[in-house]
């Protein structure tokens, strides 16, 4: 039965996750393509549609169609396949778990735009003055916080030293 309700809520966490990036790029592409940028919070929270055929911060954005195609498509899709397989035949903890669902969820929510429309819809930039980010989705943010959670769970998993006891005299 536990293990039954925590394959339900991983699965909530995926569908979850996916559904909330599927929403928002939505609520992009019908309200912001083609409306001026919307400022929040005194400039920290920026709005404005952006179409991305590249990856993270537009690399390989100019790259040939072919070259992005095989790349970002055929190759994203192998690595999350990858991954998926990987967290079905690994144990992980329960957050390493959340981790490779949140990587998973955010990964296929972007190849579902770049297989349907050959590039990614992104829509929010944050900052303060002239420190800013880059303009980024609800997928990315769900990747980054899967690796920063494996990250953690590797750091404290491979660093822990094992509690034995001591040999009796």
């Amino acid at each position: 039965m536990k293990d039954l309700r925590r394959a339900a809520l991983l699965g909530l966490l995926l569908f979850g996750t996916a559904a909330c990036d599927r929403a928002t790029k939505h609520f992009a592409m019908t309200t912001l393509a083609g409306a001026p940028e919307q400022s929040y919070l005194a400039g920290t929270v920026r709005l404005s549609y952006h179409e991305n055929p590249g990856a993270f911060l537009g690399l390989g954005a100019t790259w040939r169609q072919e070259v992005r195609t095989a790349f970002f498509q055929i190759g994203n899709g192998l690595f999350l396949l990858a991954t998926a397989v990987l967290s079905l035949r690994s144990r992980f903890s329960r957050a390493g778990q959340a981790g490779l669902l949140l990587l998973l969820a955010g990964g296929v929510s972007n190849l579902v735009d770049r297989v349907a429309m050959g590039r990614v819809i992104d829509f929010l930039n944050l900052g303060i003055g002239p420190l800013r980010t880059g303009i980024f989705n609800v997928a990315d943010m769900a990747i980054l916080a899967g690796v920063v959670i494996l990250v953690v769970e590797g750091a404290r998993n491979t660093y822990a030293v094992p509690v034995s006891n001591p040999p009796a005299h």
